[in-house]
Protein backbone atom coordinates (compact mmCIF):
# COMPACT_ATOMS: atom_id res chain seq x y z
CA UNK A 1 0.00 0.00 0.00
CA UNK A 2 1.32 3.42 -0.95
CA UNK A 3 1.88 5.72 1.97
CA UNK A 4 -0.53 8.63 2.52
CA UNK A 5 1.18 11.93 1.76
CA UNK A 6 0.42 14.39 4.55
CA UNK A 7 1.00 18.09 5.09
CA UNK A 8 0.70 20.27 8.18
CA UNK A 9 -0.38 23.90 8.01
CA UNK A 10 1.23 25.86 10.88
CA UNK A 11 3.64 23.31 12.23
CA UNK A 12 5.10 25.87 14.66
CA UNK A 13 2.16 25.79 17.10
CA UNK A 14 1.86 23.22 19.86
CA UNK A 15 -0.74 21.16 17.98
CA UNK A 16 1.27 21.38 14.77
CA UNK A 17 4.51 20.21 16.30
CA UNK A 18 2.71 17.35 18.05
CA UNK A 19 1.22 16.36 14.70
CA UNK A 20 4.70 16.30 13.17
CA UNK A 21 5.98 14.04 15.95
CA UNK A 22 3.12 11.55 15.54
CA UNK A 23 2.95 11.57 11.74
CA UNK A 24 6.71 11.13 11.29
CA UNK A 25 6.48 7.80 13.13
CA UNK A 26 3.23 6.70 11.48
CA UNK A 27 3.82 3.48 9.48
CA UNK A 28 1.32 4.41 6.74
CA UNK A 29 2.12 8.11 6.31
CA UNK A 30 4.80 10.14 4.60
CA UNK A 31 5.00 13.65 6.03
CA UNK A 32 6.02 15.65 2.96
CA UNK A 33 5.32 19.31 3.72
CA UNK A 34 4.99 21.59 6.75
CA UNK A 35 4.26 25.30 6.79
CA UNK A 36 4.83 28.15 9.20
CA UNK A 37 4.98 31.62 7.76
CA UNK A 38 7.09 33.22 10.48
CA UNK A 39 9.65 30.41 10.19
CA UNK A 40 9.44 29.84 6.42
CA UNK A 41 12.81 28.87 4.95
CA UNK A 42 14.13 27.34 8.15
CA UNK A 43 14.73 23.65 8.70
CA UNK A 44 12.15 22.13 11.03
CA UNK A 45 15.06 20.97 13.18
CA UNK A 46 16.23 24.56 13.62
CA UNK A 47 12.94 25.49 15.24
CA UNK A 48 12.36 22.16 17.03
CA UNK A 49 15.65 20.25 17.46
CA UNK A 50 13.84 17.05 18.45
CA UNK A 51 12.39 16.94 14.89
CA UNK A 52 15.71 17.41 13.07
CA UNK A 53 15.53 13.78 11.95
CA UNK A 54 12.70 14.69 9.55
CA UNK A 55 14.98 16.81 7.36
CA UNK A 56 11.93 18.90 6.41
CA UNK A 57 12.09 22.59 5.55
CA UNK A 58 9.30 24.85 6.73
CA UNK A 59 7.63 26.61 3.80
CA UNK A 60 5.08 29.41 3.50
CA UNK A 61 2.56 27.16 1.69
CA UNK A 62 2.08 23.41 1.34
CA UNK A 63 4.23 21.94 -1.43
CA UNK A 64 4.15 18.76 -3.48
CA UNK A 65 1.43 16.16 -3.80
CA UNK A 66 -0.75 16.01 -0.68
CA UNK A 67 -3.47 13.46 0.12
CA UNK A 68 -4.45 14.91 3.48
CA UNK A 69 -3.78 18.27 5.08
CA UNK A 70 -3.95 19.04 8.78
CA UNK A 71 -4.72 22.67 9.53
CA UNK A 72 -3.45 23.90 12.88
CA UNK A 73 -4.04 27.57 12.14
CA UNK A 74 -6.00 30.04 14.25
CA UNK A 75 -9.73 30.33 13.77
CA UNK A 76 -10.98 32.17 10.67
CA UNK A 77 -7.55 31.93 9.01
CA UNK A 78 -7.96 28.16 9.02
CA UNK A 79 -11.26 28.24 7.13
CA UNK A 80 -9.85 30.65 4.57
CA UNK A 81 -6.88 28.37 3.93
CA UNK A 82 -8.89 25.15 3.81
CA UNK A 83 -11.33 26.05 1.02
CA UNK A 84 -8.68 26.02 -1.78
CA UNK A 85 -7.40 22.65 -0.55
CA UNK A 86 -10.86 21.10 -0.70
CA UNK A 87 -11.31 22.49 -4.19
CA UNK A 88 -8.15 20.61 -5.20
CA UNK A 89 -9.55 17.34 -3.85
CA UNK A 90 -7.33 17.26 -0.77
CA UNK A 91 -8.98 15.82 2.31
CA UNK A 92 -8.65 17.98 5.40
CA UNK A 93 -8.63 17.57 9.17
CA UNK A 94 -9.09 21.00 10.74
CA UNK A 95 -7.80 21.38 14.30
CA UNK A 96 -9.20 24.91 14.62
CA UNK A 97 -12.79 25.62 15.67
CA UNK A 98 -13.82 26.83 12.22
CA UNK A 99 -16.05 23.91 11.25
CA UNK A 100 -17.10 22.49 14.61
CA UNK A 101 -20.30 24.50 14.99
CA UNK A 102 -23.17 23.82 12.62
CA UNK A 103 -24.74 27.27 12.66
CA UNK A 104 -22.93 30.13 10.92
CA UNK A 105 -24.67 32.61 13.23
CA UNK A 106 -22.79 31.19 16.21
CA UNK A 107 -19.38 32.28 14.92
CA UNK A 108 -19.86 36.05 15.40
CA UNK A 109 -21.25 35.33 18.89
CA UNK A 110 -18.48 33.00 20.07
CA UNK A 111 -15.47 33.65 17.82
CA UNK A 112 -16.00 37.27 16.72
CA UNK A 113 -15.96 36.69 12.97
CA UNK A 114 -18.38 36.03 10.13
CA UNK A 115 -17.72 32.57 8.73
CA UNK A 116 -16.03 32.77 5.31
CA UNK A 117 -17.42 29.43 4.07
CA UNK A 118 -20.80 28.81 5.75
CA UNK A 119 -21.84 26.40 3.00
CA UNK A 120 -19.25 23.93 4.32
CA UNK A 121 -20.57 23.81 7.88
CA UNK A 122 -23.18 21.17 7.08
CA UNK A 123 -20.67 19.14 5.07
CA UNK A 124 -18.02 19.07 7.78
CA UNK A 125 -18.12 16.09 10.14
CA UNK A 126 -17.46 16.60 13.84
CA UNK A 127 -14.44 14.40 14.43
CA UNK A 128 -15.25 12.61 17.67
CA UNK A 129 -14.89 8.97 16.59
CA UNK A 130 -16.81 7.62 19.55
CA UNK A 131 -19.90 9.42 18.23
CA UNK A 132 -19.43 9.94 14.48
CA UNK A 133 -17.14 7.17 13.24
CA UNK A 134 -19.39 6.18 10.30
CA UNK A 135 -19.61 9.75 9.01
CA UNK A 136 -15.88 10.40 9.46
CA UNK A 137 -15.08 7.45 7.21
CA UNK A 138 -16.39 9.16 4.07
CA UNK A 139 -15.72 12.78 5.01
CA UNK A 140 -13.55 15.16 3.02
CA UNK A 141 -13.55 17.71 5.84
CA UNK A 142 -13.33 16.70 9.50
CA UNK A 143 -13.64 19.27 12.26
CA UNK A 144 -11.36 18.03 15.02
CA UNK A 145 -13.03 18.59 18.41
CA UNK A 146 -11.73 21.02 20.99
CA UNK A 147 -9.77 19.69 23.93
CA UNK A 148 -12.26 20.63 26.66
CA UNK A 149 -15.25 19.34 24.64
CA UNK A 150 -13.52 16.00 24.04
CA UNK A 151 -13.10 15.39 27.76
CA UNK A 152 -16.58 16.67 28.67
CA UNK A 153 -18.61 15.01 25.91
CA UNK A 154 -17.02 11.60 26.43
CA UNK A 155 -17.65 11.88 30.18
CA UNK A 156 -21.35 12.73 29.84
CA UNK A 157 -22.42 10.97 26.63
CA UNK A 158 -23.59 7.66 28.20
CA UNK A 159 -25.73 9.47 30.77
CA UNK A 160 -27.34 11.82 28.24
CA UNK A 161 -27.82 9.15 25.56
CA UNK A 162 -29.77 6.90 27.91
CA UNK A 163 -31.78 9.69 29.51
CA UNK A 164 -30.50 8.94 33.00
CA UNK A 165 -29.89 12.47 34.28
CA UNK A 166 -31.60 15.84 34.47
CA UNK A 167 -30.69 18.30 31.70
CA UNK A 168 -28.76 20.69 33.96
CA UNK A 169 -25.13 19.54 33.62
CA UNK A 170 -21.96 20.99 35.16
CA UNK A 171 -18.46 20.62 33.72
CA UNK A 172 -15.50 21.80 35.81
CA UNK A 173 -12.26 21.51 33.83
CA UNK A 174 -8.59 22.10 34.59
CA UNK A 175 -6.08 22.47 31.77
CA UNK A 176 -2.34 22.77 31.44
CA UNK A 177 -0.88 26.01 30.11
CA UNK A 178 -0.17 24.57 26.65
CA UNK A 179 -3.90 24.77 25.95
CA UNK A 180 -3.44 28.50 25.43
CA UNK A 181 -0.98 27.95 22.57
CA UNK A 182 2.53 29.32 22.00
CA UNK A 183 1.58 32.98 21.64
CA UNK A 184 2.96 34.88 24.62
CA UNK A 185 0.37 36.41 26.94
CA UNK A 186 0.51 37.70 30.50
CA UNK A 187 -1.65 34.89 32.04
CA UNK A 188 0.69 32.23 30.61
CA UNK A 189 3.85 33.99 31.80
CA UNK A 190 5.69 31.69 34.23
CA UNK A 191 5.35 34.10 37.16
CA UNK A 192 1.59 34.34 36.60
CA UNK A 193 0.85 30.66 35.97
CA UNK A 194 3.20 28.97 38.44
CA UNK A 195 1.80 28.09 41.89
CA UNK A 196 -1.58 29.38 40.77
CA UNK A 197 -5.04 28.19 39.71
CA UNK A 198 -7.15 30.53 37.60
CA UNK A 199 -10.77 30.24 36.48
CA UNK A 200 -11.64 32.11 33.31
CA UNK A 201 -14.44 32.74 30.79
CA UNK A 202 -17.13 32.39 33.43
CA UNK A 203 -19.51 34.35 31.22
CA UNK A 204 -19.29 31.64 28.57
CA UNK A 205 -16.23 29.91 27.10
CA UNK A 206 -16.20 29.45 23.32
CA UNK A 207 -16.13 25.67 23.76
CA UNK A 208 -19.50 25.77 25.51
CA UNK A 209 -21.67 25.73 22.34
CA UNK A 210 -19.62 22.82 21.01
CA UNK A 211 -20.25 20.77 24.15
CA UNK A 212 -23.95 21.66 24.12
CA UNK A 213 -24.35 20.95 20.39
CA UNK A 214 -22.96 17.42 20.63
CA UNK A 215 -24.77 16.46 23.83
CA UNK A 216 -28.01 17.79 22.35
CA UNK A 217 -27.63 15.30 19.49
CA UNK A 218 -27.70 12.49 22.04
CA UNK A 219 -30.69 13.75 24.02
CA UNK A 220 -34.09 12.73 22.67
CA UNK A 221 -35.75 15.77 24.29
CA UNK A 222 -33.09 18.17 22.92
CA UNK A 223 -33.15 19.73 26.37
CA UNK A 224 -29.59 20.08 27.63
CA UNK A 225 -28.19 22.97 29.68
CA UNK A 226 -24.45 23.00 30.36
CA UNK A 227 -22.53 25.11 32.87
CA UNK A 228 -18.87 24.99 31.87
CA UNK A 229 -16.07 26.55 33.93
CA UNK A 230 -12.47 26.10 32.71
CA UNK A 231 -9.37 26.65 34.83
CA UNK A 232 -5.66 26.91 34.07
CA UNK A 233 -3.39 25.01 36.44
CA UNK A 234 0.43 25.11 36.64
CA UNK A 235 1.31 22.15 34.43
CA UNK A 236 2.37 22.00 30.80
CA UNK A 237 -0.22 19.64 29.36
CA UNK A 238 -3.27 17.62 30.32
CA UNK A 239 -6.95 18.14 31.12
CA UNK A 240 -8.96 16.86 34.05
CA UNK A 241 -12.72 17.43 33.83
CA UNK A 242 -15.04 16.69 36.72
CA UNK A 243 -18.61 16.50 35.43
CA UNK A 244 -21.75 16.59 37.58
CA UNK A 245 -25.33 15.53 36.85
CA UNK A 246 -28.45 14.93 38.93
CA UNK A 247 -30.03 11.49 38.49
CA UNK A 248 -33.63 11.41 37.22
CA UNK A 249 -36.17 9.87 39.63
CA UNK A 250 -36.22 6.10 39.39
CA UNK A 251 -32.97 5.86 37.43
CA UNK A 252 -29.69 4.20 38.43
CA UNK A 253 -31.24 2.42 41.41
CA UNK A 254 -28.52 -0.19 40.99
CA UNK A 255 -25.93 2.31 42.11
CA UNK A 256 -22.26 2.13 41.21
CA UNK A 257 -22.50 -1.37 39.75
CA UNK A 258 -25.21 -0.35 37.30
CA UNK A 259 -23.41 2.88 36.43
CA UNK A 260 -20.16 1.06 35.69
CA UNK A 261 -21.94 -1.41 33.41
CA UNK A 262 -23.53 1.45 31.44
CA UNK A 263 -20.11 3.03 30.84
CA UNK A 264 -18.37 -0.25 30.05
CA UNK A 265 -21.07 -1.20 27.56
CA UNK A 266 -21.02 2.24 25.94
CA UNK A 267 -17.25 2.26 25.37
CA UNK A 268 -16.32 -1.42 25.33
CA UNK A 269 -15.19 -1.41 21.67
CA UNK A 270 -13.42 1.95 21.81
CA UNK A 271 -9.63 1.78 21.43
CA UNK A 272 -8.92 5.03 23.29
CA UNK A 273 -11.79 5.76 25.66
CA UNK A 274 -11.41 3.55 28.70
CA UNK A 275 -13.38 3.20 31.93
CA UNK A 276 -11.03 2.74 34.87
CA UNK A 277 -11.33 1.48 38.43
CA UNK A 278 -10.12 4.59 40.24
CA UNK A 279 -10.29 8.32 39.52
CA UNK A 280 -7.69 9.00 36.80
CA UNK A 281 -5.10 11.74 36.95
CA UNK A 282 -3.97 13.93 34.08
CA UNK A 283 -0.51 12.34 34.13
CA UNK A 284 -2.08 8.93 33.46
CA UNK A 285 -2.75 10.08 29.88
CA UNK A 286 0.43 12.10 29.25
CA UNK A 287 1.65 11.74 25.66
CA UNK A 288 -1.11 9.26 24.74
CA UNK A 289 -4.37 9.33 22.80
CA UNK A 290 -6.31 7.96 25.76
CA UNK A 291 -9.37 9.36 27.48
CA UNK A 292 -9.74 7.77 30.93
CA UNK A 293 -13.15 7.89 32.62
CA UNK A 294 -14.26 7.13 36.15
CA UNK A 295 -18.01 7.37 36.89
CA UNK A 296 -19.27 7.53 40.49
CA UNK A 297 -22.66 7.99 42.13
CA UNK A 298 -23.72 9.40 45.49
CA UNK A 299 -27.13 7.88 46.15
CA UNK A 300 -27.67 10.13 49.18
CA UNK A 301 -27.50 13.28 47.06
CA UNK A 302 -28.69 11.72 43.82
CA UNK A 303 -25.71 12.96 41.83
CA UNK A 304 -23.40 11.30 39.35
CA UNK A 305 -19.83 12.55 39.18
CA UNK A 306 -17.61 11.56 36.23
CA UNK A 307 -13.88 12.25 36.16
CA UNK A 308 -12.37 12.48 32.67
CA UNK A 309 -8.67 12.88 31.78
CA UNK A 310 -6.94 13.45 28.45
CA UNK A 311 -3.71 14.92 27.13
CA UNK A 312 -4.95 18.17 25.58
CA UNK A 313 -2.34 18.01 22.80
CA UNK A 314 -2.98 14.37 21.85
CA UNK A 315 -6.58 13.14 22.31
CA UNK A 316 -7.47 16.82 22.63
CA UNK A 317 -5.78 17.81 19.35
CA UNK A 318 -3.09 16.06 17.27
CA UNK A 319 -3.70 12.45 18.30
CA UNK A 320 -7.42 12.64 17.67
CA UNK A 321 -6.67 14.30 14.31
CA UNK A 322 -4.52 11.31 13.34
CA UNK A 323 -7.20 8.94 14.64
CA UNK A 324 -9.66 10.71 12.32
CA UNK A 325 -7.25 10.45 9.38
CA UNK A 326 -6.88 6.72 10.01
CA UNK A 327 -10.65 6.30 9.81
CA UNK A 328 -10.92 8.49 6.68
CA UNK A 329 -8.33 6.40 4.81
CA UNK A 330 -9.47 2.97 6.01
CA UNK A 331 -6.38 2.35 8.15
CA UNK A 332 -6.39 0.55 11.50
CA UNK A 333 -7.65 3.22 13.88
CA UNK A 334 -4.69 2.81 16.21
CA UNK A 335 -1.99 3.23 13.52
CA UNK A 336 0.71 5.59 14.71
CA UNK A 337 -1.01 6.03 18.07
CA UNK A 338 0.07 2.96 20.00
CA UNK A 339 2.32 4.79 22.46
CA UNK A 340 1.44 4.28 26.11
CA UNK A 341 1.37 7.27 28.48
CA UNK A 342 4.56 8.64 30.00
CA UNK A 343 4.67 8.22 33.77
CA UNK A 344 5.52 9.86 36.03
Amino acid sequence: MNKIKAGIINVTGYAGVELARILWQHPNVELVSVTGRSAAGKKLGEVFPHLAVTGLTITAELEGKIDVAFSAMAHKASAEGIVPLLNKGIRVVDISADFRLKEAAWYPLWYDFDHPAPELLKKAVYGLPEMHRALIKNADLVANPGCYPTSAILALAPLVKQGLVEPDLIVDSKSGVSGAGRTLTLPTHFSEASDNVRAYSLGGHRHLPEISQELMLLDASKNVSVTFVPHVVPMTRGIESTCYARVKPGKLSGGKEELDKIYYDFYHDEPYTKVVQQPPESKHTLGSNLCLLYPAINQKTGRVVVVSCIDNLVKGAAGQAVQNMNIMFGLPETSGLEALPLYP
